[in-house]
């Protein structure tokens, strides 16, 4: 099989070769996808370019151990483990698993839900981790209920763009920030209300809002808790930081902030699961969601796909082609 395959850590344009490999061996509880179409995100340039160095730990310090990255997939199932009973050769599925950005990859049955009909492959790989991120976020951290005033920073990237979406099927009233050429896209997404941050400050309006999902990371702590309202929440789930520790820094100082002010400082780390994946695909087949893909590479262009991914700067999700 085809993979993309890095070689060392560094830039992302500087590391990536594609090699012919051995296809992978599932086990029992496995399946055998052909990848369609493999989703990146922002923590695909985080790995490959080996920073913070505390992930070293687990990834490996001189050079990666793995050099296959890439975690959304959504392909064709060719082969099943002994032990798998609800997903069938010749499914179209999508899901998450380790090594994503090659022609084949073993991946759990529990990773993987059916495509919907309605999604591309490219709109299905965009969906695991951005999704499962905003939906997590909205539901589980911040606990939006109908009427609610939801404001999403970075509102046309990869998580942002599935947040406005989510918030407003959840009944939410929603704010997007985006810049000027992102208007029309925000919009399409349903928000209430567009704040082109070039032209506006949304720390400085007279708006105040339960919830602020920031994917950009360009105010401060107290110019978002400016616009909160009293018990209000914030989560703060973007910024790369230090080289050394990351964003834990930034995670640690929300959290000792939190119980000693009138608003709820709550950064997250995701975990993937399978619930939350079918109910993206719900909300999908309801006409809720609809995944955004602004750019689509070739295999042989990995290290551009990671760049744009990790840039900060991408419109919707960038996605990877055999």
């Amino acid at each position: 099989m085809k993979a993309a395959v890095q070689h060392e850590y560094g830039p992302p344009g500087d590391v990536f070769t594609v090699k012919d490999l051995a296809t992978p061996t599932i086990k029992d509880d496995e399946v055998l996808v052909e990848m369609r179409a493999a989703g990146a995100n922002w923590a695909d340039k985080s790995m490959t370019m080996g920073k913070p160095y505390v992930m070293r730990l687990g990834y490996g310090f001189r050079g990666p151990r793995k050099g296959i990255r890439g975690t959304d997939i959504a392909g064709v199932v060719q082969a099943v483990g002994f032990g798998v009973e609800d997903i069938h050769v010749g499914d179209e599925v999508l899901g998450w698993c380790p090594g994503a950005f090659a022609s084949f990859a073993a991946v759990p049955a529990d990773h993987l839900v059916k495509k919907p009909a309605s999604l591309s492959f490219e709109e299905a790989a965009a969906m695991p981790m951005a999704g499962s991120v905003a939906l997590q976020a909205l539901r589980d951290v911040a606990g939006v209920e109908p009427g609610d005033k939801v404001l999403v920073n970075g509102a046309s990237g990869g998580i942002g763009s599935f947040a406005v979406q989510i918030a407003k099927a959840m009944g939410a009233e929603v704010w997007g920030v985006c810049s000027t050429p992102n208007i029309d896209l925000v919009k399409s997404l349903h928000a209430d209300h567009v704040v082109d941050y070039t032209k506006e400050d949304f720390t400085e309006g007279a708006e105040r809002f339960d919830v602020i999902l920031d994917m950009a990371d360009n105010r401060t702590i107290a110019q978002r808790r400016r616009v909160l309202e009293p018990g209000g929440t914030l989560i703060p789930n973007s910024g790369e930081g230090g080289p050394w520790l990351g964003s834990i820094g930034r995670i640690l100082k929300a959290r000792l902030m939190s119980p000693f002010v009138n608003h709820r400082l709550k950064p997250f780390l995701s975990i993937s699961k399978k619930k939350d994946l079918e109910e993206l695909v719900r909300l999908v087949e309801d006409g809720a969601l609809r995944p955004v893909v602004g750019s689509t590479y070739s295999m042989a262009d990995t290290g551009l796909a990671i760049e744009e991914a990790g840039s900060g700067h991408a419109r919707g999700k960038v996605v990877i082609t055999p």
